[in-house]
C-alpha cells in the first residue's frame, strides 16, 4: 500500500506544530500507541527535521508527513530525512516537479474551490482543505465536492474531535485533528485515550 493509500485507509491523521522536540516524540508515540499511524509534522525549526529522521529509522513507527512545505530546499531536506509525504500550505509547481522527480507524494493545500481544482489539475492525489473548519466544516467540503466528485479530499484545521464523522459523509477522504488531540492533556494515558476514541469513530468508515 502507498502512502496516498495509506492515507485514505487510515481516514485519519494527526498534526503536530511545536518546537518541543521532546514533547514531540512524547505525543507521536502516544498517538501511534493509541492507534492513529499517520502524523503530520509541520516544520518549525531544524529538530523537527531531525525527529522526522528518528522517526523514520525505527521499526514500528507511524508514516511521517512533513508539513509546512513551501520552498525545493526544504521539501528536498525533509525527503533526505526520510518524510514519507510532503504536505505543502500553498499551490507550487516547483514542488510539484521536485516532487515528481523523487518519486515521493505531494498533498497540496487549498481554501477555494477554484485552488482545489488548479491542485487537481496539476495531478495531486490529495488535496487538503484547510482552515476546513472557518471555511464552514463538513458543508463546505460538500459545497466543493457537489460539482468536482473527482477531487480526492483531505479535511483540516480546527476540527473538533467529534466532528470527524461528518466530514467523512462529506467526502473527505481523511481528516486531520490537531490540538484537540493533546491539548491540555494530563498524561500520555489520556492522549492514548483520545487517539483511540477517534479509531474508535471512524472504524464504520474502513
Amino acid at each position: 500500500m502507498n502512502p496516498i493509500e495509506e492515507i485514505e485507509n487510515e481516514k485519519i491523521f494527526a498534526v503536530l506544530r511545536m518546537q518541543d522536540t521532546d514533547k514531540i516524540k512524547q505525543i507521536v508515540g502516544s498517538l501511534y500507541n493509541g492507534g492513529i499511524k499517520i502524523i503530520e509534522l509541520v516544520i518549525e525549526t531544524s529538530e523537527t527535521v531531525n525527529v522526522i529522521e528518528e522517526i523514520t529509522k525505527q521499526k514500528n513507527r507511524p508514516m511521517i508527513m512533513a508539513g509546512g512545505i513551501i520552498t525545493q530546499r526544504q521539501a528536498q531536506i525533509a525527503i533526505n530525512s526520510g518524510a514519507d509525504v510532503i504536505v505543502s500550505p500553498i499551490f507550487q509547481m516547483n514542488l510539484v516537479r521536485l516532487c515528481k522527480s523523487q518519486k515521493i507524494p505531494l498533498i497540496m493545500t487549498a481554501t477555494t474551490s477554484n485552488e482545489a481544482y488548479s491542485a487537481w489539475k496539476a495531478r495531486t492525489q490529495l488535496i487538503k482543505i484547510s482552515p476546513a473548519n472557518p471555511m464552514g466544516g463538513a458543508e463546505y467540503i460538500e459545497d466543493i465536492l457537489r460539482p468536482m466528485k473527482f477531487l480526492n479530499i483531505i479535511a483540516a484545521g480546527s476540527i473538533k474531535i467529534n466532528d470527524i464523522p461528518s466530514y467523512l459523509k462529506a467526502g473527505a477522504k481523511a481528516v486531520g485533528i490537531g490540538r484537540a488531540l493533546y491539548k491540555d492533556a494530563a498524561s500520555n494515558e489520556e492522549i492514548i485515550k483520545r487517539a483511540k476514541e477517534i479509531c474508535d469513530k471512524i472504524k464504520e468508515f474502513k
